[in-house]
């Protein structure tokens, strides 16, 4: 690794594998209350109080993220499964707009979730 000047495709490449884990375990949290909605008031209430802490809103936001982050960085590993996007600025402009973007959709996902919940 110390041979390698580190860049941000490089980076990029192992979050997006790190928000390929990520997405599991935030999936898990997804299934918790798909099975508390399922399961009644109570169950949901639960699931409701976690999610709505600091901490459980914490691991949503984080949920957001890695499921935009890793699907626009999909995006950009199918652009160069189609042979696009390996010259230099290219890559370059692929990876800032995955970073960019996995962040710009993650708060605009969530100004938008508020705006409709209400701040709930």
């Amino acid at each position: 690794m110390q041979t390698y000047r580190w860049t941000l495709t490089m980076m990029l490449s192992i979050v997006h594998r790190a928000t390929g884990i990520a997405l599991y375990f935030g999936t898990l949290l997804l299934a918790w209350w798909l099975i508390a909605v399922a399961s009644g008031p109570t169950a949901y209430a639960h699931v409701q109080a976690f999610t709505g802490s600091f901490i459980g809103r914490l691991m949503v936001f984080a949920y957001t993220w890695a499921l935009l982050h890793h699907l626009l960085s999909g995006i950009r590993h199918f652009f160069w499964d189609l042979g696009y996007g390996f010259k230099a600025n290219e890559r370059e402009a692929l990876t800032w707009g995955a970073l960019i973007g996995g962040i710009s959709l993650t708060v605009l996902v969530w100004i938008i979730a508020y705006a409709i919940g209400g701040g709930r």
